[in-house]
């Protein structure tokens, strides 16, 4: 239930604050007054899109906060799913800021906007003539349907069922397009692994056998230069080793005497230890050098295999290649693959459809069962509001299984005697259509958990003792929800547990608009004000004492 309503910097608001009661409150004034820029309030607090063009002052910002107690509602749940902290006396807030930045709040705790719309949903339902546009859509009726007969619980059931039918569905759709695309380029990727798989790679190093190669193509050089330098070192007359050992000999001969002449033939010795070693080395190697034709031919073959798959494949080496052939391999066996994953999935779609077949007509047996109550309700409650030939026919048909089950509904509506039932836009004129919602709404009062319903001019087309009628309807409803209802009549003005006038005050450099309480002599005033216009007869006087004297006002003289 709405506490407390403060509108702050708001089009023609520069400040307001409204304190409904629990049961029902009216409010009216002038058209242009600000009664629909309050409820645009009231949607910016409920989540609705904001323009910062909409700023009473621009520097300033707009703040709207609603206080609501809902400790009878049993919220909890929704607080938690929202990871937010529940308190009976919830408080929503949004700000607006000049550069057009908005803010949203509930218990001072910053969240998104949809959280606040999640929130908010279950705090306020507001009736617009949009509404009264939806009561033509057919899934706007069928939620008034499934509202009505109680099956809300059923069909979320049966809607978390659809849902992950139709997700198997679209993965279903999704692998087999998959499959349809790797089967085009099934033959040319088993080609490519074919190819690699043929030049029976290994981790063989690219690097070696190109070096094999020079040394086989140049082996002649090679050994010459090998012969040439073993003949240096050892086996000429003047050679590197002969020369050592004669300045061994000579350090040798001078070693007892000289301590530096040691060290210097021990240093020679080494030296020549090395060169022997290194003669032995080049002499081994000459030796097995020899020039290898076939051989030259095997590698040269092997390597422009290679060069060619690396050329083809875009990488430098073998090991990317063993990389390009793993990855081939996983392509090539993965369509295999999919065949199972796709018989699967079929299987999981056809045993999820056949559960959804199966709520679907369960859901469709109990929707069917109310449609009688229902028309009947309706048409009940119209003929009360002075339309005593209305009929109420739930045109239903089966389908396939959609997102809200597998039936088709029209509510047709005739409000003359002997007229054929039709599509309630072929129908129903405008104060018919508010009529019809008015009725709906009141049908489903009872069984929604909306703390507060506000209805914008709900009341437009009608009059007399209908407009009174319509009075003690949402009396009625007031009884176990708070009502806000904006209207111009003056029977519904005198059915309100409170009034309150929204009105225009002219400065000396802009309007603003207003809302005050009346008292009752003010409440007198304004509905005869609303009778007769602005300079009210007698007459008029009596017919709003009247009017209020029908709810059990204690009138003044």
């Amino acid at each position: 239930m709405l506490i407390d309503l403060r509108i702050r910097n708001y089009a023609l608001i520069e400040q307001l604050q409204l304190q409904p009661s629990a049961l029902l409150n009216i409010i009216t004034g002038e058209t242009g007054a600000g009664k629909s820029i309050m409820l645009g309030a009231i949607g910016l607090l409920l989540g609705n899109r904001a323009d910062s063009r909409m700023l009473f002052d621009t520097d300033k910002k707009c703040v709207i906060e609603g206080q609501f107690d809902i400790s009878s509602y049993q919220l909890q749940d929704i607080f938690e799913s929202e990871d937010l902290d529940y308190d009976a006396q919830c408080i929503l807030r949004r700000e607006i800021s000049p550069g057009g930045k908005s803010r949203a709040f509930v218990n001072d705790t910053p969240v998104t906007l949809e959280t606040l719309r999640h929130i908010g949903a279950n705090l306020m339902d507001i009736h617009s003539q949009h509404d009264t546009l939806l009561l033509g859509d057919a899934v706007f009726q069928l939620n008034l349907l499934d509202l009505y007969a109680g099956l809300v619980p059923v069909r979320a059931q049966y809607s978390n069922a659809y849902r992950q039918y139709r997700k198997l569905e679209t993965d279903l759709k999704a692998l087999e397009d998959q499959v349809a695309q790797a089967n085009k380029e099934l033959d040319y990727h088993s080609f490519l692994l074919s190819e690699l798989e043929d030049a029976r790679l290994d981790n063989e190093q690219q690097d070696e056998l190109e070096q094999e190669v020079k040394e086989l193509e140049h082996a002649e050089e090679i050994k010459y230069k090998l012969t040439n330098a073993l003949q240096a070192l050892s086996e000429g007359e003047y050679c590197a080793t002969g020369a050592l050992k004669d300045a061994a000999t000579l350090l040798g001969q001078i070693a007892p005497y000289s301590e530096a002449a040691r060290e210097l033939k021990h240093r020679l010795d080494s030296c020549l230890i090395e060169l022997h070693d290194i003669a032995d080395e080049i002499e081994a190697v000459e030796r097995r050098t020899e020039g290898d034709p076939a051989r030259i031919d095997e590698l040269q073959g092997r390597l422009n295999v290679l060069y060619s798959l690396q050329r083809k494949h875009q990488v430098r080496d073998v090991v990317a290649l063993l990389a390009v052939r793993s990855d081939l391999r996983d392509k090539v066996s993965s369509v295999l693959n999919l065949d199972k994953q796709i018989n699967r999935l079929r299987r999981d779609a056809e045993a999820t459809l056949a559960t959804v077949t199966k709520q679907a007509t369960r859901l469709s047996g109990s929707r069917r069962k109310v449609f009688p109550k229902f028309e009947k309700e309706l048409a009940g409650l119209l003929a009360d509001l002075g339309m005593p030939h209305s009929r109420i026919v739930v045109q239903h048909q089966e389908g396939a299984p959609a997102a809200s089950g597998i039936d088709i509904i029209s509510i047709l509506f005739s409000a003359n005697k002997g007229a054929q039932p039709q599509t309630l836009s072929k129908s129903a004129s405008g104060g018919e259509f508010s009529r019809l919602m008015l009725c709906i709404k009141y049908m489903l009062a009872d069984k929604t958990a909306l703390p507060t319903i506000v209805f914008d001019e709900i009341d437009t087309g009608i009059s007399g003792e209908i407009a009174v009628k319509v009075g003690r309807m949402m009396q009625q409803m007031a009884k176990k929800h708070q009502l806000i209802t904006i209207s111009h009549l003056p029977q519904m003005a005198a059915a309100g547990d409170t009034h309150y006038f929204v009105y225009k005050e002219d400065r000396a450099d802009r309007t603003v608009s207003r809302i005050r309480l009346l008292s009752l002599e003010e409440r007198i005033q304004e509905i005869a004000q609303m009778i007769s216009g602005a300079k009210p007869s007698q007459h008029a006087y009596q017919s709003a004492r009247e009017l209020l004297a029908m709810r059990g006002e204690e009138l003044v003289g």
